[in-house]
């Protein structure tokens, strides 16, 4: 049958879904096959199916795809230049000499006579350099390469490096952009910056992306890497190297048409001269190729495009999707990494700026805290003159206000921005500024409320960094429901981090309400799948259709429970009937994703699924187990109610597991593991026996529901936890029921005497138990006394030692050819134990098949009666039964007795085999007699040395196998010497075998070394039966010929290694076993000890042969009469007083639940204790010989108590399992404590705060200086606040008539502290204060175009400032409508015709803010300067009028309450998006010249409803008019806007109604909806600043 593993196969899954993928997989319906999930980078078992492609298989792919797919560039057209090269050879203007051009290329026919152009003469070619990189010398791990054109698209690229390359998608993407060239960093800058980096590598699963040359900031990161790879690390770091191909030196060994496999690179750094060598220790290059040579930022804008591919990506693992997120890390650079800087920051791409790295960097960092205000060109001139001394001179004026521009721009977006001050403002790593960055960026995105929160959260646990989650996300500032962390308390599960599951299980998450049916389904759809437990459920599933219900998976996970828990345990999850399976409600999909899907349909709880039930702990706890999961496991059972039996349960689990485990270090883990929770049950039970002894024997045998019907004691002793069972409290409990209802200190030879002469029993020789017992007499007396165990052992033994001398009195005495009376007896005797062992055969399989347990049909005093002859509670038939029953030594002893007793008798009972019937026989009673090992197993004294001779008797057989060696050599080789051609088999065997193995023991042959020969011992020629034959001899003379010294030679050598090397080596194997047993001894005979008391508590108390009147009772009623027997659900014991008892145990140790509460029934006068059988007597024995429970007689027969006593009986096992829980609090803190009190943990303590003394003191130093700056800047706002005060004084002064205008002193304004971080400054809005210009309409980069803006700062924007070097470009975009808009504007005649500040025809040219100047027949824009000359893409120049109608609602709850957020009540607007947008805008804009609506809001509007809101509009109030700070503005036209706010206060507002009804899109790429007012709405930033005071008039939250 076709595997699970292979289904999924065949269903196309891919790699990617053991991690982020590109295409995530999503699941439709629960109901399919759960994907097992299978990862090609596990080491998956070989007995499970795989399909690994070999090296070859792989290299032949990639030979085959990469130049399909993958091209290169070359030129095609060779124009000499006028440059040389270095070696002073012409070149073409591509760079490259003319031998390395193509022949075609040197003789052009087609572009003769045209200059050199790369986007004609260079084309693409299938690629010729990729494979394997080993770079000579340097013993490093190869790595991949390939060269590739500029112009390949990323999406081949990503799929070349996760398909090909086989690199798993990251968590994070992590670019690294600095200097090109060497630089020098502080040593300890250089430490935490790799140390830093390579964490957050690691931890977070991140790809390093770097420029990949053995220079600068690449190199750093290289030396980063190998540092790391010197040291033990769990993961590999991927470090990209994106390179330019042209600028790469030894480029030509990588040139391989069929790929290099390895190619073999020589790091020459000496001779690279202008280019530059790979870094060895990056793992993966990307050499990217533009045709040319010597060209440098050739890889700039494919390692962009990159890189937002990248993060574009969606990564789902564990039911959480993000997308994949990346950060920009900057160390030094120039000119080039401030292009980058800001085209990540404009992107939306954090940046983490490295402080003390030099050049750029420190730049950024020295002016990232201050207000854009006082980021001047002056300052950033003197920042310039200081961290770039050597290349400050060729900075142009123009130069610096680019840069001043770009600076103002990237630190204006300080939400984008983290500088990192190693030792200051409390930072220490580079991978908490890096996560930190990442995080502060979330919080700006343009997320609603728990959405933004949510992406975090998710950020946080792809990174496995609880410590960022308790710190930034899990505080005052947001308020989590459990609700909302289900799904990432899913993925933690899933990718196994403890941590954060211990984080949500404090922060409310509450596993009743988590874990559901759809929950369980998709957690073991997630298995490890190299765990033990997918193997097994796989080949359980491999029948099964390729969809399956929910419950019917679980049905099979609960199969292979029951088989690791042990037949004695019912399936936890029940089998679904059939026709509950199609009533079962649809399973949702789980799969949980960043846009709006329903996550919350995971956790819904549906009445259809009541038949299914879940105890979350537990479903959680054997999740975890069944993986091998130490921290989780431990985590969720601290959760569980029923401990002791969790904890044994696990126990139970791994020790099966372990028995299939092939790896020997997961096996190791398993039992180790095994054993910790079987100390924990241990520990917990303790706590519980020294409170109270009796509930914590309820404990032992309370019938635990959860757990499969099963007790604590049935989980230890199928867990053979001997350490758990030999624990003094459960042995007290084995102990009492070993007494039955008599009292523990009776001592053992009053009950000898009683059992000779019961009479005694009346003279009060022994004690009873129960004190109204002890008064009484009769025949409850004597019931009680021979119904004990103690007393059926004892009386038993008698029989059986009665049994043996009969037995041995016949063989020698009394053995006649016909049977005598005493020989019938025996027989009569054997006959009832033969019936016994058949009776034990349904009883023994109950024990394992979890019958016994629960059935209640006979006393616990004397459990003899069996409830039905064969009784098969599961259906497997009798064959289950036989082999559980012969899996016991003892059973096969017995079998094997008396099958030899029977075949001795038939022997027997021939005449002519009567003597071969005594030798049988004769031997059988050497067997009765080993069977009474058995039986003194009970005793203290002889029971461990019986185990200990068992366990030597093992070490014999191992012995004997290496003895036989040695015997038969030297036996075969002795006899091959001296007897030439024996053909007498039985004395070939004498001489072989029979006399080497006496030699042993000192009976030397008496012929081997013909001393002691004589020739009337032997027969010459072996006739003679009775003698051997001779040996070879001298017939002449008679004397032996064989070589004596050989002979006597093996002889010495024999007994040196038999009777020395052998003999001493069993010793000490007995001494061995003799030591590692003597340690457990008394937990082998405790444990041990509880099978022979559960034997006894089983038998009848009659013993053999008198046992055969039960048996035939048994007979009459289960066969003849066929009375079926009843299989009785589980009762609890009831409450009784204990006057002197220790314990009263709540069950018998067969399963047995209740000990008869008689006496209670007596004392209250309801029945006689004789009374039979409707109201049972104390011993609960009926008219029929057999024992019953004694409660009442409906109650029991009916096998449900009232239901007043059930519950009583639900109230006193939560109060049992409440008192558990809280002992096991105290045990866990004890454990708490007791490791913190042990001397390894108190070391590792003093090395923490030690670690921590020295990093305190570290951070101390590099404060020093930071603290005199404070001190100063302290002292500056002192001397700034006391100018201000004179400034005041002179000001009132002044004003009362002292003093004269003249020479009154100007206050400076007050300076920042220079390099203020900016996260100081957490509650400042993203624009500074006096940061009033217009921002959006400056940007560089122009919309829709690639037109470039004039960079112009903020203190160039007024028109009044003199700003000599600004030389704008001119744009006006080509519109197709030129009817409807202005001319172009190149010429001024048609300009000419514009009047502008008045109404010019259909078009309204007046400004809201009154009379703009013109200049050059071009209106200038009232809020300044912008770059960019014309009137872009606008339609008119000077202002265009908008509109901008804001239709809000407030927000309802299903019941129709208006939602409220800190206290105000929440608005709806109505918004609009087109289809390339990625921000939502109010449904406005322009408007065609005589039109009243806005052309946008047609498109949303049927054309019917026009004129109604049109006069909507006129009753709506205005909120706003004036200038809007557009993108598109430039210096000649702008956009300028009324918003006009339509409110619906009413939900059944007819309008609102009429409204919605009308709403329509004409256009596909068009969306429409209502939207919750937040300041996280995606919303364009103008949009924002309308709606802020929209919420502001009503008083809503915003």
């Amino acid at each position: 049958m076709e595997s699970l593993a292979k289904r999924r196969h065949d269903q196309g899954s891919s790699r990617e879904e053991d991690g982020f993928g590109v295409q995530p997989r999503r699941v439709a319906n629960l109901a399919m096959v759960p994907n097992l999930q299978q990862s090609s980078t596990s080491l998956c078992r070989s007995k499970r199916p795989q399909c690994l492609f070999s090296s070859c298989e792989k290299q032949e792919n990639l030979s085959s795809w990469i130049p399909d797919n993958i091209k290169k560039k070359e030129c095609i057209y060779f124009v000499e230049s006028s440059k040389l090269s270095d070696a002073g050879k012409v070149v073409c203007e591509c760079g490259y000499p003319r031998e390395k051009h193509l022949e075609e290329a040197t003789w052009p026919h087609t572009f003769q006579g045209q200059e050199w152009d790369p986007k004609k003469h260079v084309r693409e070619m299938p690629t010729d350099a990729f494979g394997d990189i080993v770079f000579m010398g340097l013993g490093q791990k190869a790595g991949k390469y390939v060269r590739l054109s500029q112009d390949t698209p990323s999406s081949l690229i990503y799929q070349l490096m996760t398909q090909q390359w086989g690199l798993d998608a990251p968590n994070l993407l992590i670019s690294v952009t600095g200097g090109a060239k060497d630089f020098n960093m502080k040593p300890r800058l250089k430490s935490v910056f790799r140390r830093g980096l390579l964490k957050v590598a690691q931890t977070s699963g991140a790809w390093v992306i770097t420029g990949g040359s053995h220079t600068g900031v690449m190199k750093q990161v290289g030396e980063a890497v190998r540092q790391l790879s010197g040291s033990f690390c769990e993961r590999e770091v991927v470090t990209i190297g994106i390179a330019t191909w042209g600028a790469l030196h030894n480029r030509e060994s990588l040139i391989h048409p069929m790929g290099g496999f390895p190619a073999e690179y020589i790091m020459d750094e000496g001779g690279q001269g202008h280019l530059t060598c790979l870094d060895s220790n990056h793992s993966h290059f990307i050499l990217v190729d533009d045709g040319t040579h010597g060209r440098y930022g050739v890889e700039i804008p494919l390692r962009t495009n990159l890189e937002k591919f990248i993060s574009q990506q969606t990564k789902e693992r564990g039911g959480v999707a993000i997308k994949i997120p990346i950060v920009c890390v900057v160390l030094e650079g120039g000119p080039g990494t401030l292009n980058t800087i800001y085209n990540a920051i404009t992107n939306g791409t954090p940046c983490v700026v490295v402080e003390g790295s030099g050049r750029v960097a420190d730049v950024i960092a020295q002016v990232a805290g201050l207000p854009i205000s006082e980021i001047t060109i002056s300052l950033i001139q003197q920042k310039l003159s200081m961290f770039f001394q050597g290349m400050f001179e060729t900075f142009t004026e123009t130069k610096i206000v680019e840069w001043t521009k770009k600076i103002q721009d990237i630190v204006r977006r300080r939400q984008l921005l983290t500088v990192f001050r190693e030792g200051k403002d409390g930072q220490q790593d580079v991978d908490v500024a890096i996560l930190q960055a990442l995080l502060k960026a979330s919080r700006s995105l343009n997320h609603f409320g728990h959405e933004n929160w949510d992406h975090q959260l998710k950020l946080a646990v792809a990174w496995n960094r609880v410590d960022i989650a308790q710190s930034e996300i899990f505080t005052n500032e947001r308020q989590w429901k459990p609700s909302e962390l289900y799904p990432m308390m899913v993925a933690a599960l899933i990718t196994n981090k403890p941590e954060f599951v211990k984080l949500f299980l404090e922060n409310g998450v509450q596993l009743k309400e988590f874990v559901s049916q759809a929950t369980l389904f998709y957690l073991y759809q997630n298995l490890e799948p190299t765990c033990v437990f997918h193997y097994k459920l796989d080949k359980v599933l491999a029948g099964e259709p390729e969809r399956l219900d929910p419950s019917v998976l679980l049905q099979h996970v609960a199969q292979v429970l029951r088989e690791l828990l042990g037949d004695s345990t019912q399936p936890l999850y029940s089998r679904p009937h059939s026709s509950n399976r199609q009533r079962l409600l649809p399973v949702p999909s789980v799969k949980i994703s960043v846009r709006r899907v329903s996550r919350q349909s995971l956790y819904k709880r549906s009445s259809g699924q009541a038949t299914f039930t879940i105890d979350p702990v537990r479903d959680l706890l054997i999740w975890a187990i069944v993986q091998n999961r130490r921290e989780l496991a431990e985590i969720i059972w601290a959760q569980s109610q029923d401990c002791i039996a969790a904890a044994l349960a696990c126990s139970k689990i791994l020790k099966e597991l372990s028995k299939e485990e092939e790896d020997t270090d997961s096996l190791e883990e398993m039992l180790a593991l095994a054993e910790e929770y079987e100390q924990r049950a241990i520990g917990v039970f303790t706590e519980c026996y020294r409170k109270d002894e009796e509930r914590a024997q309820k404990l032992l045998v309370r019938v635990s529901e959860a757990w499969g019907r099963t007790t604590c004691l049935q989980l230890a002793l199928e867990a053979k936890d001997m350490k758990f069972v030999s624990h003094g409290g459960v042995q007290a409990y084995l102990t009492e029921v070993w007494w039955g209802q008599l009292g523990v200190d009776n001592g053992l030879w009053r009950v000898v005497l009683c059992m000779l002469f019961f009479p005694l029993l009346y003279a009060g020789l022994v004690s009873f138990r129960n004190r109204r017992q002890q008064a009484e007499g009769g025949l409850a007396r004597v019931r009680a006394f021979f119904s004990a165990p103690v007393v059926v052992f004892h009386m038993n033994i008698l029989s059986y030692f009665a049994f043996l001398c009969l037995f041995a009195y016949v063989l020698m005495v009394d053995f006649q050819p016909q049977p005598s009376g005493c020989e019938c007896l025996i027989y009569l005797w054997l006959f009832s134990l033969v019936c016994e062992e058949l009776r034990q055969l349904p009883r023994k399989w109950r024990r394992f098949a979890g019958g016994e347990l629960r059935r209640m049909t006979h006393s616990p005093a004397c459990p003899c009666s069996c409830p039905q002859l064969f009784y098969d509670p599961d259906g497997s038939g009798l064959r289950k039964a036989v082999l559980v029953y012969f899996s016991d030594f003892w059973n096969k002893l017995d079998v094997c007795a008396i099958l030899l007793f029977i075949a001795g008798l038939t022997c027997r009972l021939v005449p002519s085999l009567l003597y071969t019937g005594r030798i049988i026989l004769s031997l059988d009673f050497t067997m009765f007699c080993l069977r009474l090992m058995h039986i003194f197993t009970i005793s203290k004294t002889l029971g461990p040395k019986i185990i200990i001779v068992k366990r030597m008797m093992k070490d014999v057989f191992f012995f004997l196998f290496l003895l036989a060696v040695w015997v038969v050599s030297f036996g075969v080789a002795k006899q091959a010497i001296l007897i030439h051609n024996e053909r007498r088999v039985e004395w070939i065997f004498r001489g072989a075998v029979y006399h080497s193995y006496l030699t042993i023991f000192g009976q030397l042959p008496t012929y081997i070394d013909g001393v002691n020969f004589r020739p009337d011992q032997c027969s010459p020629n072996g006739t003679d039966p009775y003698k051997p034959k001779c040996p070879e001899i001298d017939q002449a003379r008679q004397e032996p010929v064989f070589p004596e010294w050989l002979t006597v030679l093996l002889l010495c050598l024999y007994l040196l290694f038999a009777n020395i090397l052998l003999l001493n080596l069993l010793i000490a194997m007995f001494n061995y076993t003799f030591q590692q047993v003597q340690e457990h001894t008394d937990q082998i005979w405790k444990f041990q000890r509880h099978d022979l008391i559960e034997e006894y508590q089983g038998r009848p108390p009659a013993p053999p042969p008198f046992i055969l009147l039960s048996h035939l009772h048994l007979f009459i009623k289960r066969v003849v009469l066929k009375i079926p027997a009843k299989r009785h659900k589980q009762f609890s014991k009831l409450s009784r007083p204990r006057p002197q008892s220790r314990v009263w145990g709540a069950a018998g140790i067969g399963g047995q639940l209740l000990w008869a509460s008689w006496k209670l029934r007596v004392g209250e006068g309801t029945c006689s204790p004789l009374r039979p059988p409707d109201c049972p007597s104390p011993l609960g024995l009926g008219v029929d010989g057999l024992f019953r429970p004694s409660l009442r007689g409906p109650q029991w027969v009916r096998g449900s108590p009232p239901r007043a006593e059930n519950k009583l009986e639900k109230n006193e096992e939560a109060a049992l399992l409440s008192w558990e829980i809280y002992l096991k609090e105290n045990y866990l803190q004890e454990q708490q404590l007791q490791q913190k009190q042990r001397p390894e943990q108190k070391i590792q303590d003093v090395s923490d705060k030690v670690d921590t003394m020295v990093r305190l003191l570290e951070t101390a130093r590099l404060k020093q200086s930071g603290a005199v700056e404070q001190r100063l800047a302290s002292l500056e706002e002192q001397v700034a606040q006391t100018a201000t005060a004179l400034h005041w004084i002179v000001k009132a002064l002044r004003d009362s008539g002292f003093g004269s205008e003249e020479g009154v002193p100007t206050l400076a304004p007050q300076k920042a502290s220079v390099g203020r971080d900016p996260e100081l400054d957490s509650g400042s809005k993203a624009e500074d204060p006096g940061d009033t210009y217009h921002v959006n309409a400056r940007h560089l980069l122009y919309p829709s175009c690639s037109v470039l803006r004039f960079p112009v700062p903020n203190e160039k924007v007024p028109w009044e400032t003199e700003f000599l070097v600004y030389n704008p470009p001119f744009y006006t975009a080509d519109r197709k409508d030129k009817d409807l808009v202005d001319p172009v504007g190149d010429a001024l005649e048609p300009l000419s015709r514009i009047s502008y500040n008045a109404v010019d025809g259909p078009l309204d040219r007046r400004s809201f803010h009154g009379v703009y100047a013109v200049r050059d027949g071009l209106p200038l824009n009232p809020m300044g300067r912008t770059g960019l000359r014309g009137r872009g893409d606008l339609s008119y120049f000077g202002p265009n009028h908008t509109l901008q109608p804001v239709l809000t609602r407030w927000r309802r709850s299903l019941d129709g309450a208006i939602c409220r957020k800190n206290v105000k009540k929440m608005l709806e607007v109505l918004v609009v998006k087109s289809g390339p947008s990625e921000h939502w805008m109010l449904p406005g804009g322009s408007r065609e010249p005589g039109e009243m609506l806005p052309r946008k809001l047609k498109q949303v509007l049927r054309r019917e409803f026009w004129s109604s809101f049109e006069s909507l509009l006129t009753q709506g109030m205005e909120v706003y008019k004036g200038y809007m700070d557009d993108p598109r503005n430039t210096d000649n036209a702008w956009i300028e806007t009324v918003a006009v706010s339509i409110h619906f206060p009413d939900q059944s507002d007819v309008e609102l109604k009429r409204l919605n009804s009308h709403l329509h899109s004409c256009d596909e790429g068009m969306a429409i909806r209502w939207q919750v007012v937040d300041e996280r709405i995606s919303l364009c930033d103008n949009h924002k600043v309308i709606l802020q005071k929209v919420a502001a008039l009503f008083g809503a939250y915003y």
